[in-house]
């Protein structure tokens, strides 16, 4: 059975990570939050495999914050992955990066993305953003039924 809705956010900077949770709670945002670290640990999760096998596939986020530049497996192959799986095609996917550079925009949006935002440098310009972003993606935006790929 499929659990409450729910944030993935793949950030590899601790930092950020960090900054990220304490802007949700800011902006009090009292749902689940599941972290992976680099696009490695985030595909595990999301196709349940390796260390995550017996992770419900049915267990989807409600959305996706994916940063781009990270070890191992950079955002884009994540997005791409998901994109290319059935369960998580309708998945929003939002890339929050550091990177305003136009290639990394025009590739993530081929990819897929959902949206594309630059991480702001000033924190309450962070927490702001962090607030719009949970507004619409998690409580506006009216998401598509969850297809069985099967």
């Amino acid at each position: 059975m499929p659990s409450e809705p729910y944030i993935l956010l793949v950030e590899d900077n601790p930092s950020a990570v960090e900054l990220a949770q304490h802007a949700f709670a800011i902006n009090d945002y009292t749902g689940r939050i599941d972290v992976c670290r680099d696009g490695e640990q985030a595909l595990d999760f999301l196709l349940c495999r390796n260390g995550k096998s017996d992770r419900d596939p049915n267990d989807h986020a409600s959305l996706i914050l994916l940063d781009l530049k990270m070890p191992k497996v950079d955002g884009f192959e994540v997005l791409e992955q998901v994109r290319a799986n059935p369960r998580y095609r309708s998945t929003p996917v939002v890339v929050l990066t550091a990177s305003s550079n136009y290639l990394d925009i025009n590739r993530a949006y081929k990819l897929g993305a959902n949206s594309y935002l630059v991480k702001p440098v000033d924190f309450d310009q962070f927490v702001k953003l962090i607030g719009q972003v949970t507004d619409y993606w998690c409580k506006l935006n009216q998401a598509p039924p969850i297809d069985d790929p099967a």
